[in-house]
């Protein structure tokens, strides 16, 4: 083959490989969008957030390959979006078990967002102890000459699982996959541990929910929080729209 003619072809791949791995960018740039707008609703107006922090990331090209070689996928552009739903990838972090439902029901009652798949590993733990909730969505992405459909996974735990499948992960890794049989024994005991903080915890949280008393909601009567701002709100005001409240 000519090489001119070669170089031609690799940057049209290399465009096209771009505009590919672009689509599963701005699909998590829209679903980081939404988890923050209800962090930020959370915050403002319900008091309490459920998300203790969030992490994303997208596949990088030499992972896709070498999950293509190990799945048996070809190597093709259609194959690698259909077969593999996990290139881009957002794990969200909880407090409490409630709160991992909770914010699954709020991502999956967006419009746009289609729910392709659900895997609860927390109601059917793995063998191994693994527990979280996985998500796979479809979000529309838009472009200046198309609309494309990109697969978002979301995984869904508390701040015991996210620690213990983090430790996990890097024994297997340490190991390359061959771990010896007493460590996997102190891992399944450890997830039980981890299991039993957290429904201990989620006794504790439905405890204080119960129990809780806002002793300064009159003094918040007076104020709006606002992108990390307080911002006064005049009585006159807040008569007026009562006024009209009552008359609706």
């Amino acid at each position: 083959m000519d090489e001119s003619k070669q170089i031609n072809q690799l940057t049209a791949v290399r465009k096209e490989l771009t505009r590919f791995m672009l689509s599963y960018k701005f699909g998590l740039d829209e679903i980081n969008t939404k988890l923050n707008i209800l962090q930020e609703e959370f915050e403002h107006i319900h008091d309490y957030n459920p998300i203790e922090h969030l992490k994303s990331r997208i596949k990088s090209p030499e992972s896709i390959l070498q999950k293509c070689q190990r799945k048996n996928i070809p190597i093709t552009q259609g194959s690698i979006k259909n077969y593999i739903k996990d290139i881009a990838g957002i794990r969200i972090v909880c407090s409490f078990i409630s709160d991992i439902y909770k914010i699954s029901e709020m991502i999956q009652g967006q419009q746009d967002i289609k729910v392709i798949e659900i895997k609860d590993y927390i109601k059917n733990p793995k063998p191994n102890g693994y527990k979280s909730l996985h998500l796979i969505l479809s979000i529309p992405v838009f472009f200046s000459d198309r609309q494309e459909e990109v697969f978002i996974e979301i995984q869904i735990r508390t701040v015991a699982m996210d620690f213990w499948a983090s430790l996990e992960h890097k024994i297997y890794y340490k190991y390359d996959g061959e771990v010896p049989e007493h460590l996997v024994e102190e891992l399944t005991t450890s997830a039980n541990i981890a299991n039993q903080l957290d429904e201990k915890m989620e006794f504790l949280h439905s405890e204080m929910n119960e129990a809780k008393e806002d002793k300064h909601a009159e003094s918040k009567l007076n104020f709006l929080p606002l992108d990390n701002k307080r911002f006064p709100l005049p009585k006159q005001l807040l008569e007026s729209l009562m006024e009209r409240r009552d008359k609706e």
